[in-house]
C-alpha cells in the first residue's frame, strides 16, 4: 500500500500487470513512431554528425538540468562547451557534466548493452563522485510548492538491486511490446526505484535517449525530450505519481508518447533549419570571401559556434596567423561576432545560436 511518508518497498515488478496496448495508446504510439522515424531520417541530412552532437544534446542537457532547478543560459553553455571552466558558474559546470554523461553513455552502447552499470556510470559523471546504489535510508521527494513529502522510494540495498535487475531485464526482454511503450514504462520504474541518493531524474532522462539508440530508433542522442518535460513539468510529476498512487499507467504512457511525438517533430524541424542555415552560410562565405572558403571551415563554425583561433589550427584549416585573419575577416563581413574574454578572443556564430534558442 502506497503512503507518501513510508518507503514504497512493495513497488510492483515489471512488466505492469495490466494491458497497456489500448486503442488510444496504440494510436499515440503510431504517431510517435512516425515522427521518430522522420527524425532518424533528418539526422542523416547533416553529413558531419558533430554539428548535431555538439548542439542539440547541449540543449537537452540544459532542459533536463532546469527540471532540477539547475539553471544556466544557452550562451554560457556553448561558450564553455570545450572545457574552459575557470570562471564558469556551478550550474553551467553541472549542466556540462550532464552532456558529458550523455555522450559517454552513447559511446558505451557500442561495447555493452544498457545496464545497471551504465546508470551508475552516468550518475557518477553527473555528480562528479563515484555513485553506487544507495545503502542508507532517508531519501524522500518533496513537493516544490508545499514542501510536503510526496514520495518515499524503496529502501535497502538488496531490494534496490533486485528491483534494478528486474528493470534491466525488462529493457532487453523480447516481449513484442512496442519499444516506445516500454520506454515510458521503464522511465517510470527507474524514477520510482530512485536508486541513488541524488541525480536520479537526470540519469533517468539520459537513459531515455540511450534506450532509443539501443533499440535502433535513433542513431545519435539528439531527441530534445526534456524540452517537452520542462514545458509540462507539473504534468510530468503529477502523472508519474499517479502511477504510484492510483496505478494510472495509461495516462502516463499517453503523456510520454505525446512528449516523444512533439519533441521528435520539433527536433526534425530544427535539424532542417540547421541544414538550411549551413547551406546559406556556405553560399554567403563563397560570395564574400571566395579565397578563404572551405567546407571544413564552415562546418567548424557550426561544430564550435564559439570558435577560437586554436580550433582552426587543431582542425588543420590554417596556421595561427592565417587562422586569426580568417576569423577577423568573417567578423568584418558580419558572419561572426567578436568578443573578448580576458586575453582570449572568441568569435560567435550568432545566427546559429539564435536558431538554437528559438522555440
Amino acid at each position: 500500500m502506497f503512503h507518501p511518508e513510508h518507503p514504497f518497498n512493495d513497488i510492483p515488478l515489471l512488466p505492469p500487470q495490466i494491458i497497456l496496448e489500448t486503442h488510444s495508446v496504440l494510436k499515440a504510439c503510431v504517431e510517435a513512431n512516425k515522427e521518430l522515424a522522420k527524425l532518424k531520417m533528418a539526422e542523416r541530412l547533416i553529413p558531419n554528425q558533430s554539428v548535431l552532437i555538439n548542439s542539440i544534446p547541449l540543449l537537452e542537457s540544459q532542459a533536463s538540468s532546469a527540471i532540477e532547478n539547475i539553471v544556466t543560459t544557452t550562451d554560457e553553455l556553448f561558450e564553455h562547451a570545450e572545457g574552459h571552466l575557470s570562471t564558469v558558474s556551478s550550474a553551467t559546470k553541472e549542466t556540462l557534466r550532464y552532456r558529458q554523461a550523455l555522450y559517454q553513455g552513447y559511446l558505451s552502447l557500442k561495447t555493452r548493452p544498457l545496464s545497471i552499470a551504465t546508470v551508475c556510470d552516468i550518475c557518477s559523471t553527473i555528480r562528479e563522485v563515484d555513485t553506487q546504489v544507495r545503502t542508507l535510508p532517508g531519501t524522500t521527494l518533496m513537493s516544490e510548492s508545499s514542501r510536503k513529502k510526496i514520495y518515499t522510494p524503496p529502501e535497502g540495498e538488496a531490494l534496490l538491486r533486485q528491483l534494478l535487475t528486474n528493470w534491466q531485464n525488462y529493457l532487453h526482454q523480447n516481449d513484442g511490446i512496442d519499444p516506445l511503450i516500454k520506454l515510458a514504462v521503464q522511465h517510470y520504474q527507474f524514477e520510482a526505484i530512485h536508486p541513488f541518493s541524488d541525480g536520479n531524474g537526470r540519469t533517468g532522462r539520459i537513459v531515455n535517449l540511450l534506450y532509443l539508440i539501443d533499440q535502433g530508433l535513433l542513431d545519435t542522442p539528439i531527441l530534445y525530450l526534456s524540452g517537452y518535460i520542462i514545458d509540462h513539468k507539473s504534468q510530468y510529476y503529477e502523472k508519474l505519481l499517479k502511477v504510484t498512487s492510483e496505478g494510472s499507467w495509461i495516462e502516463w504512457v499517453l503523456y510520454f508518447l505525446k512528449a516523444i511525438s512533439a519533441t521528435s517533430k520539433w527536433t526534425s524541424e530544427k535539424i532542417l533549419s540547421i541544414q538550411t542555415l549551413i547551406e546559406e552560410s556556405r553560399e554567403f562565405i563563397k560570395l564574400k570571401i571566395p579565397s578563404m572558403y572551405s567546407r571544413d571551415l564552415v562546418e567548424l563554425l557550426f561544430i564550435q559556434p564559439y570558435v577560437r583561433i586554436p580550433n582552426l589550427i587543431e582542425m588543420g584549416i590554417a596556421k595561427r596567423d592565417t587562422a586569426s585573419k580568417y576569423l577577423k575577416v568573417l567578423a568584418e563581413i558580419g558572419f561572426l561576432r567578436e568578443i573578448k574574454r580576458g586575453r582570449d578572443k572568441l568569435f560567435i556564430n550568432h545566427r546559429f545560436l539564435n536558431l538554437l534558442k528559438q522555440k
